[in-house]
């Protein structure tokens, strides 16, 4: 089918996202300037304000940022965030905020950077433990205080993290990577610069750009969606799908280069909007405990791994369902089709080996033990994002996708 008629009755539904969003090419010159602004206030007596900027493992492109909050009478304090973030380095960066004395806090880089700043940022003030507030693991206690000023600045298109109100952390004693969630956890503002993403390398480009097109799939034929997701996520799946075509293609020449990293930024942005204000699915329910089982894995490839199998799967769940042109069957079968235009043919294997073929490696590569698909399945059907799939899917089913994707 080429179009989805939307019939359902908008019924009630709320809208939250960051205090601003920026995007295009060249707001990032903007940033010191509005970081500045928003510490500012928080200092108490003389003196400069401080700002912790988390950035990735390489702060060569943070210097730029650095180097304009110093310009402009700010102490910077930068933080390295190497690796997706878990409970060990969360404390450790919380602890240097406050012994920095911290106003506010900025991100820059990844969907890891931005999580970890995140989570900084929303227990800065607090007397609380992490594990006070972290969901399935610890308590999940709503924040005590207000999170400090927190500004997002994403080098890569794909989490979506600068527009939701969750910061993902593994904890490797128990296995899992889960949220630290509350609404006051959205950004101040988020920064979308495309040009940030220019020259990132293939495999983050792939594994993002698979991660931003998830994230417009699953709110689209998930059960929470509503009348503002939908307009996101239905102009954002096939630019998505077009831009990460491109992107792979290497004959494209450099502005059609520029304007599939425009379009996967928008996209990712779109993504991080439609999650945070609808929902998600299975695609997610597994990627986050593949996550805690295999800490090292790209969260962007593991998505991209499960995506195809995951809708195939919920589509055999939903066959014998409702049929209208706007059932959750129907879109699903409009973003297969949109799929099966950029890998050249239909079917779940067909969009897996197009993905394979330009470098996405299959979960077991990611380090996947196929004793463990039982236990993961489990654990997926216990997950926040399942609660919005838009099939029921059973442990068997859920396995079933593992070891398709494996």
């Amino acid at each position: 089918m080429s179009n989805v008629t939307h019939q359902r009755p908008p019924g009630v539904f709320a809208f939250a996202s960051a205090g601003q969003i920026r995007f295009g090419r060249g707001t990032a010159a903007e940033a010191p300037a509005a970081i500045a602004e928003l510490a500012a206030p928080r200092r108490k007596g003389p003196g400069a304000p401080h700002v912790l900027v988390v950035h990735g493992a390489d702060a060569t492109r943070a210097a730029w940022l650095l180097e304009g909050l110093r310009a402009l009478n700010i102490r910077v304090l930068g933080w390295p965030c190497a690796a997706e973030p878990d409970l060990a380095s969360l404390e450790q960066a919380l602890a240097a905020a406050r012994e920095f004395g911290a106003h506010a806090v900025c991100a820059i880089g990844g969907g890891a950077a931005i999580d970890l700043g995140k989570a900084v940022a929303g227990l800065l003030d607090a007397d609380s433990a992490p594990m006070d507030h972290l969901e399935v693991v610890g308590r999940g206690m709503p924040l005590q205080v207000p999170p400090a000023p927190f500004v997002a600045i994403p080098t890569t298109a794909g989490t979506g993290a600068e527009v939701t109100r969750n910061a993902v952390i593994g904890v490797p004693e128990h296995r899992r990577k889960v949220s630290l969630r509350d609404p006051r956890m959205l950004p101040d503002l988020a920064i979308v610069d495309p040009a940030l993403t220019d020259g990132a390398p293939r495999g983050v480009t792939l594994a993002s750009g698979l991660d931003a097109v998830t994230q417009v799939i699953e709110p689209f034929v998930c059960t929470r969606a509503n009348p503002m997701t939908d307009a996101l996520c239905r102009d954002a799946i096939p630019r998505g799908l077009s831009a990460l075509a491109v992107l792979m293609d290497a004959k494209a020449g450099a502005e059609a280069l520029r304007t599939a990293r425009d379009d996967m930024a928008l996209v990712s942005l779109f993504g991080g909007l439609a999650l945070a204000n609808s929902g998600l699915g299975a695609v997610h329910g597994l990627a986050g405990v593949i996550g805690g089982e295999v800490p090292g894995a790209p969260h962007g490839a593991i998505c991209g791994a499960l995506l195809p199998f995951v809708l195939e799967a919920n589509a055999t769940a939903l066959a014998t369902g409702e049929a209208g042109a706007d059932s959750p069957s129907a879109r699903i079968a409009w973003v297969q089709g949109k799929m099966a235009a950029i890998a050249g043919g239909e079917g779940a294997q067909t969009f897996a080996d197009w993905s394979h073929g330009q470098g996405l490696p299959r979960l077991s590569d990611m380090g996947l033990d196929p004793t463990s698909h039982v236990r993961v399945a489990e654990a997926a059907g216990a997950s926040s994002s399942m609660k919005a799939n838009p099939a029921p899917l059973g442990v068997a089913e859920l396995r079933a996708v593992l070891e398709r994707a494996g």
